[in-house]
């Protein structure tokens, strides 16, 4: 009856890892590479918006862990080998510990995602076009790709200190607020002079903060789910890892 039970565990095991870890690696792996490597153009597009091609690296990077997953994961099963069982059980561990510290930080500083708070390092910290300041370049990226200016509107860059020092007061707003067609950033600026000197047609009104918010207030909901499947899944793998590793003689 026992053997009847370790042998059941071990094909559960075996199918398990195959089609959740398995199968939906090799579909991440898949995605990720037909996107950055499809002839038809879908390549160039993602190529000029540097959120989606970090998207799709780190689309790469899961589906090449999690393939990775499932191997240790079936052949420990299969083989009954307590080594790549272990292996399994910490790597998804590492994981789900990983995962649950990242929800309880967000939980803690919560109050860092405020509209006041972005404001705040926004118009302490922002250097215009100075590429070479992290800071300002990741906020000129979000401009441009959102079609958007500062947090609140235009207006957050008359009170932006180190902007108006190095401008000398002469421009109202930044580059990466002027309207471009595409809203790329190899889109034409349509007009760059009007847009710096602040007058509506020629530069995006709307804040960021509400852009965004916008953007993803859609897949919050579908986004918490997707965590707490993913959460389930992993509990249930490492549920099914011990069970076998304490079978296995």
């Amino acid at each position: 009856m026992e053997g009847d039970c370790l042998s059941c565990m071990k094909y559960l095991m075996f199918v398990f890892n195959f089609f959740i870890f398995q199968l939906g690696g090799a579909c991440l792996l898949g995605i990720g590479i037909w996107v950055m490597v499809d002839p038809t153009g879908f390549r160039e597009i993602v190529a000029a918006n540097p959120l989606l091609i970090t998207g799709v690296y780190i689309l790469l990077a899961m589906g090449g862990l999690l393939f990775l997953l499932g191997f240790l994961g079936c052949c420990g099963a299969i083989r009954e080998n307590k080594c790549l069982l272990l292996f399994f059980f910490l790597f998804i561990l590492i994981i789900f510990l990983a995962e649950l510290s990242a929800a309880i930080l967000a939980f803690i500083f919560r109050e860092n995602l405020t509209r006041e708070f972005f404001t705040k390092e926004l118009t302490k910290h922002y250097q215009g076009n100075n590429d070479t300041d992290v800071f300002s370049a990741t906020w000129n990226s979000v401009m441009i790709t959102f079609g958007c200016c500062g947090v609140n509107g235009p207006e957050d860059f008359k009170l932006a200190s180190i902007f108006r020092l190095l401008t000398l007061d002469s421009d109202e707003v930044p580059e990466a607020c002027c309207r471009r067609e595409p809203q790329t950033r190899d889109g034409v600026l349509l007009s760059r002079e009007d847009c710096l000197l602040g007058r509506d047609l020629f530069l995006n009104k709307q804040g960021c903060y509400t852009v965004i918010l916008n953007a993803f207030e859609t897949y919050v909901y579908l986004a918490g789910a997707l965590a707490i499947g993913v959460l389930a899944i992993e509990l249930f793998a490492m549920i099914f890892a011990m069970c076998l590793f304490r079978g296995i003689q």
